[in-house]
């Protein structure tokens, strides 16, 4: 099999990304090094032609980036993918059951390869989630090392303490293709989980081949002490009136007259109006044994 590496040297520590390159070297994987933003995605096109299955080398950002450029290729049937987990955020790497890196060149050897769901937003595809509102916002000043220890929706606690009067703009989600309104309001967050589960017990794996996207607006977040252990527990608590979820192929998020930020896998873009959905098995990806492709269901 015709392998190529898109990595980028400069994800995480630098110290896994450098064991990566190495053992790609002895399995005589083409290893191709990104200089900067953006450039995986010009690597991963230029390689669609060239090879059956390209290795994400680094973050969720870089795997988002190299989605766009097979993306771009018309090559995601094509093109096998598997994800070598080197960065601060992993999200997508653990949910489909690669952990580390060693794990990761077993996978990308010999795993199983599943069709899995990809989503759109506007036309641009995420792997993980869209994130709109306070989160995308907080999410380009949040330091690596806070992602590192306390994972990827660290910086959403941060802010919220930060800024517990936030108001979002007013805004409108509708679903289908008909636009059937489904919720009015001022939104705190509007969380789209493609491969991430938001309210799930360790916001875990979602289920990736359903088809659907999994939704979840914040409202006005309760009053509660975001710096303490359980704050997380606590904002996603199912139990609680300041939540609203449901699971939708296509949704449209539209604003009144003032832009709001989403993050799609951590890149931010900002829209008055945008419109997601699930690419159902667009993707063919390498799993591990972590992978669940029957995970609960949701909402549960």
């Amino acid at each position: 099999m015709r392998r190529v590496m898109v990595r980028n040297p400069q994800s995480g520590s630098g110290t896994d990304s450098e064991r990566a390159r190495e053992l790609a070297r002895e399995r005589g994987i083409d290893v191709r090094d990104t200089e900067g933003p953006g450039e995986a995605v010009t690597i991963a096109r230029a390689a669609a032609d060239e090879t059956d299955q390209v290795v994400a080398c680094g973050g969720d950002g870089t795997v988002n980036e190299v989605v766009r450029g097979l993306d771009d290729a018309d090559a995601l049937g094509d093109v096998e993918l598997s994800v070598v987990p080197t960065g601060t955020g992993n999200g997508f790497a653990g949910n489909v059951g690669v952990d580390s890196v060693e794990t990761a060149f077993d996978v990308l050897a010999d795993g199983p390869v599943r069709s899995l769901d990809l989503g759109m937003a506007d036309g641009r595809p995420f792997v993980e989630s869209c994130m709109g509102g306070l989160v995308a916002e907080a999410s380009e000043d949040t330091a690596d090392e806070s992602k590192r220890l306390f994972g990827s929706l660290a910086y959403i606690l941060r802010t919220l303490a930060e800024a517990r009067e936030f108001d979002g703009p007013a805004t409108t989600v509708t679903v289908g293709r008909s636009g059937d309104p489904v919720w009015t309001g001022e939104a705190q967050m509007i969380l789209l989980g493609n491969a991430r589960r938001f309210l799930a017990e360790g916001r875990g794996q979602a289920d990736v081949e359903d088809g659907l996207l999994e939704v979840v607006i914040v409202e006005q977040a309760p009053a509660i002490d975001y710096l303490a252990d359980d704050a997380m527990g606590r904002l996603f608590d199912r139990e609680t009136t300041h939540l609203v979820e449901f699971a939708t192929q296509r949704l449209a998020v539209e604003t009144a007259g003032e832009a709001m930020e989403f993050s799609l896998d951590g890149e931010t873009v900002e829209r008055e109006t945008l419109v997601a959905t699930a690419r159902e098995g667009a993707l063919s990806v390498r799993v591990g044994d972590g992978y669940d492709p029957n995970p609960p269901v949701w909402p549960e």
